[in-house]
């Protein structure tokens, strides 16, 4: 299980808690809102959210990229277009340091796995093209969707990656 992963499981939890209650109004002016209805608005907003992409183009090969549903995600796709040459670390990744710092919410995931886009730090984005189990915390940024030629399209040297909306 990916630290997106986990993070969107730990999200439904939280909103498990809150749909046992019924919304109450302040002042009374109102109506609560039903639960069911409650729960309806979030199934849209969840959905909504799991369509949230983005692009990484990288030569002539582009994937897409689910986003998280972070601040550090949202900050990030406000700059794009952005290209970045990223260098080879490691043996399972690509990274570069970002222009600017970006709003963190990391943890430790335990194990990074192929295709997870992350911030390490505040300023550096982090592509895993290779799973691998891991002590440092990260804030997820999103996740390649079909990762199965990530390591070979990323190859072994520094590459120039391209992060776009469309």
């Amino acid at each position: 299980m990916t630290l997106c992963s986990r993070r969107s499981i730990q999200h439904l939890r939280r909103l498990g808690l809150v749909l046992g209650f019924p919304v109450l109004s302040i002042g009374g002016a109102s109506q609560p809102q039903a639960p069911v209805a409650v729960a309806q608005d979030a199934a849209v907003a969840s959905a909504n959210q799991e369509k949230a992409r983005m692009w990484m183009t990288v030569g002539e090969r582009r994937f897409a990229i689910t986003l998280a549903n972070t601040d550090a995600a949202r900050a990030f796709t406000a700059w794009f277009p952005l290209t970045l040459d990223m260098a080879e670390i490691n043996g399972n990744e690509k990274y570069a340091d970002l222009p600017k710092t970006l709003p963190t919410d990391a943890s430790r995931p335990g194990t990074i796995h192929n295709g997870d886009l992350m911030l390490y730090g505040s300023s550096t984005v982090v592509v895993f093209y290779e799973s691998f189990r891991s002590p440092y915390s990260y804030t997820c940024l999103g996740r390649v969707d079909d990762p199965v030629e990530l390591a070979q399209v990323l190859g072994r040297r520094s590459v120039r990656v391209v992060f776009s909306k469309d």
